[in-house]
């Protein structure tokens, strides 16, 4: 996620390069064409690139408003998911206890056990929606952050690692153990009925939580949206000069360049935008998230200082 107010001239042209490349060329050949060699097949009235740049810029609006949709839609999820882990934790270490009140070794190892496992779910959860899919190829990332299983290890058992590396879905996988481990602590007197229920009902909050973010990562926005809005921009973009040219002479190159640049740019945020668990820059922050959710666990289990991890720090600006 971008969190500095103005974005670096070297990102802009890594995402842009070759399309600005492309307007610009075409701005001048049409150009040097009027001017030079008296080409006046380009010119094209100018109520035609009117009429499609207010089309385009409703149209651009719209796809750019569910994009961001989408992308509020798994901010606010993943925000449930830092106070739902919070809650967790301190419904482990409070009602979970023996019924003579004593410091069971037992129990504390339970609750313990319960609070790792749910940091290796979270860490699992952002490595799962992290994972490219097939259709959603895309080029040479700038900024891309660690997005292994290998992350969750230190959370849980070897044995169950060795369960959720075979697992079609991790972490369900790692939710179910926690709900098995709930049922152990009940028949144990560990919890009544009305507490094994409560806490059941967080792990159906994480559940829920899982699903929504998989309904975001699974459920693109519909094709024929990105795919017309490509394609109206490129069509706009390459009519600019031609409109332009018999009016403005040379000043067609700057003008057209610099409206292009907007119609791209404008196009390329609602593309980017859309899918914000891809591991880019302009996507949600999981790692920052899932740390930060650890330090606060880590806390509520009164671990020392030296165990408890520093926050996500930026780097240039982006938080990942």
């Amino acid at each position: 996620m971008i969190v500095k107010k103005n974005l670096r001239l070297d990102l802009i042209l890594h995402y842009t390069r070759w399309d600005l490349l492309y307007y610009l060329s075409l701005s001048v050949t049409v150009t040097a064409l009027h001017e030079h060699v008296g080409v006046v097949v380009f010119e094209i009235p100018d109520f035609t690139i009117a009429a499609l740049s207010v089309a385009l810029a409703i149209f651009l609006g719209f796809k750019n408003n569910h994009a961001y949709d989408r992308w509020w839609e798994a901010r606010k999820t993943w925000g449930l998911m830092v106070n739902y882990s919070r809650a967790w934790a301190r419904q482990c270490l409070t009602l979970i206890f023996a019924d003579d009140a004593t410091n069971d070794p037992q129990v504390q190892a339970l609750q313990q056990r319960l609070i790792y496992r749910h940091l290796g779910f979270v860490n699992a959860l952002r490595v799962f929606l992290r994972q490219r899919l097939p259709y959603r190829k895309r080029g040479e990332e700038p900024y891309e952050t660690r997005n292994e299983y290998e992350d969750v290890k230190r959370f849980v058992s070897d044995a169950e690692y060795d369960d959720l590396m075979n697992a079609q879905n991790p972490p369900n996988y790692l939710i179910q153990k926690q709900g098995e481990d709930l049922l152990t602590a009940f028949k144990k007197g560990w919890l009544s009925d009305y507490r094994f229920m409560r806490m059941d009902k967080t792990l159906v909050d994480f559940n829920d939580i899982q699903g929504i973010s998989e309904r975001i990562k699974m459920t693109p926005l519909p094709r024929q949206y990105t795919f017309y809005s490509r394609v109206f921009v490129f069509i706009h973009c390459t009519l600019l000069p031609m409109v332009f040219v018999s009016d403005l002479g040379w000043k067609t190159v700057p003008v057209a360049f610099a409206v292009s640049f907007v119609f791209h740019v404008l196009d390329l945020i609602g593309e980017r935008t859309e899918d914000p668990f891809e591991n880019r820059l302009e996507d949600m922050p999981l790692s920052a998230l899932s740390l930060s959710i650890e330090s606060n666990l880590r806390e509520q289990l009164a671990q020392p200082a030296s165990q408890i991890p520093a926050p996500f720090q930026e780097k240039h600006g982006i938080v990942m």
